[in-house]
Formats: structure tokens, C-alpha cells, sequence
């Protein structure tokens, strides 16, 4: 089990989001157009959990937490679809993909206890 604070492994996670990104960028067609959409999803998580640390009331943090969420599972469709079209060898992203599940999770779990106080 990872035990690094959220805000660290979120920006961990967009280092190497990034140079998956540098690399799918240098290859032609698909991979270069889902490397941008990737790019954008894959770091947006970790800005809008840094945002969430800095929100002004309980909603203002579910908001920036959801919207991470949101960002982090189209990142993990991203992979998924890198993987399934061959576009990726499997191993090679495999620890992402992992990460990615991780980090849903815990978002999530962050998302209904703030929910909960909100009761």
C-alpha cells in the first residue's frame, strides 16, 4: 500500500502521464491525437486535487474532488483504449493503469466521507 499524501502521488502520477505522452506524441496518427487527450486528463487530476486543498468551503472541495474523479476515469478509459488497439504493450502501462485504479479509489472514498460531513 502507497502512503504518500494524495497530493504527491497525483502529481507523480502527471510526471508519468507525461512522458507516456512524449512518447505516444512522437508517433504517428492515433497514438499522437490520444496522447493529447490522455495529457489533458492525466495531469488535470492532480491540479484539481492541489485546487481542493486550497477550497473555500466542504462543497467547493467535493467539487474539485469530483471533477478529479471524473478526470481520473476518463484517464483510465484512455490506457484501457491504448492497451486494447495495440497502440501500447499492456506491461508497459500496466503500473499506470494500477495507479489510476488506486487513485479512483481513494478520490472516491474522500468524496463520500467529505459528504458525510456535510450531513
Amino acid at each position: 500500500m502507497d502512503y504518500r499524501p494524495i497530493p504527491d502521488r497525483t502529481f507523480e502520477f502527471a510526471v508519468r502521464i507525461t512522458k507516456l505522452c512524449s512518447h505516444l506524441d512522437q508517433q504517428p496518427g492515433t497514438p499522437r491525437l490520444l496522447a493529447n487527450q490522455l495529457f489533458r486528463s492525466g495531469t488535470s487530476i492532480g491540479a484539481n486535487i492541489a485546487e481542493s486543498g486550497s477550497a473555500e468551503s466542504d462543497r467547493d472541495f467535493i467539487s474539485k474532488q469530483s471533477i478529479a474523479l471524473k478526470e481520473a476515469k476518463e484517464t483510465r478509459y484512455c490506457l484501457r483504449l491504448l492497451i486494447q488497439s495495440e497502440m501500447i504493450p499492456e506491461t508497459k502501462v500496466s503500473s499506470l493503469l494500477d495507479e489510476c485504479e488506486q487513485l479512483i479509489k481513494i478520490i472516491s472514498k474522500s468524496i463520500l466521507t467529505a459528504k458525510r460531513k456535510l450531513k
